[in-house]
């Protein structure tokens, strides 16, 4: 994800990769998420005080599709924070489009969650809905083939339903839009790229 966030913003801009331990590496429910929080704030307020140290200016990006911890990280330090949820669904709704977002994880209230995130973010009226893969995810995730094959067939229910744009909603899946994009005439958007093209979009 790094890597990604920085071909985004060329060399310009370092990119800092920290990875959040006190959560599992895929946020599968509600629990998840809850685990995720306190490992953000601790993260978030570390990386602060990093660039105080060393008197530079930055962002801090939260690179989970549930964006746990936004909220309250966002009361806690100076610097502006950014989910990558939050800057895809607002990139995917520019221009008015109905967007939906697929998914590998099944789990219902995170399913719900994408609903009130669009919601909370006034874009209910664009949301087409989420679709769930075919599969269990962590096989997904170890076989980008199956994973790709999964996907497609989950995009495509998507389009038929209204989407102008499709959200791969997960971190794990950002590269995946990338692969795939060449297969489908709606824009497949990664989050990580989004969330890096809107923090420094000033």
């Amino acid at each position: 994800m790094v890597a990604q966030a920085q071909a985004v913003l060329g060399n310009s801009v370092r990119v800092i990769g920290k990875t959040n331990t006190q959560a599992p590496p895929l946020l599968a429910s509600p629990g998840d998420m809850q685990l995720a929080e306190q490992g953000v704030l601790q993260l978030g307020i570390q990386a602060e005080q990093v660039l105080r140290h060393l008197e530079q200016n930055g962002v801090i990006i939260i690179a989970a599709f549930s964006d746990p911890g936004l909220a309250i990280l966002s009361e806690r330090v100076s610097v502006p924070v950014l989910g990558i949820g939050q800057s895809t669904l607002q990139e995917a709704a520019m221009g008015e489009r109905r967007f939906g977002i697929v998914t590998i994880t099944p789990n219902s209230d995170l399913l719900a969650s994408f609903y009130t995130q669009a919601a909370t973010l006034g874009l209910s009226n664009l949301y087409c809905g989420a679709r769930v893969t075919q599969g269990e995810a962590q096989q997904l995730l170890a076989n980008p083939e199956q994973l790709d094959l999964a996907l497609a067939s989950a995009i495509d229910e998507l389009i038929n339903d209204g989407a102008q744009a499709v959200i791969l909603g997960g971190g794990p899946l950002a590269a995946a839009a990338e692969r795939l994009q060449p297969q489908f005439n709606v824009p497949l958007l990664n989050p990580v790229a989004a969330a890096a093209r809107a923090a420094f979009k000033d």
